[in-house]
């Protein structure tokens, strides 16, 4: 535990104390070789308090939804859920993804954590039932040459029973 610096002694000041530290670690060259040596510190926008956390996300490659409370990320996956079954070549693997979700949901609703939003669990069937629609080879209508005339066309004008009035 070489990294690990000794206490403060007393009667030294902080400033002192932390300068004779990184004063030390510049010796030994602990800061020698790091990533970013040399490259300047990313300005961000100075009026957004979260330039670092917008420059984290692009960098990472990672979605805005990672933001969000659990909650809200698992509403945003039920809501997404009918696109992500769209592609699935079975049933038990649309089965297979809604038994994760759920058991995301559980784990949320046995310890649940940030803003109180109500999430339920999925149900399977349903999930199947919009899967197997969205998977039904399109059928084109039977269309006829021309359409066959009414043989009795609607009558206009009064009724029987208000014609005796």
């Amino acid at each position: 535990m070489s990294s690990v610096t000794e206490r403060k002694p007393p009667g030294v000041s902080f400033e002192s104390w932390i300068d004779k530290q990184i004063r030390l670690a510049q010796e030994r060259g602990d800061f020698d070789d790091l990533p970013g040596a040399g490259k300047p510190i990313p300005a961000g926008d100075v009026n957004d308090e979260l330039w670092w956390v917008k420059n984290y996300l692009r960098r990472e490659n990672l979605p805005t939804d990672s933001l969000l409370p659990t909650p809200l990320q698992l509403r945003k996956e039920i809501e997404r859920l009918p696109d992500t079954i769209r592609g699935l070549p079975s049933e038990r693997a649309v089965r297979d993804v809604v038994a994760q979700l759920n058991l995301q949901i559980v784990d949320w609703l046995r310890a649940p954590s940030g803003p109180r939003i109500p999430v339920s669990p999925v149900d399977a069937d349903e999930v199947v039932a919009i899967w197997r629609q969205q998977n039904q080879p399109a059928r084109k209508p039977n269309v006829t040459a021309s359409p066959e005339p009414d043989p009795d066309p609607p009558r206009t004008g009064t009724r029987w029973w208000r014609r005796r009035r």
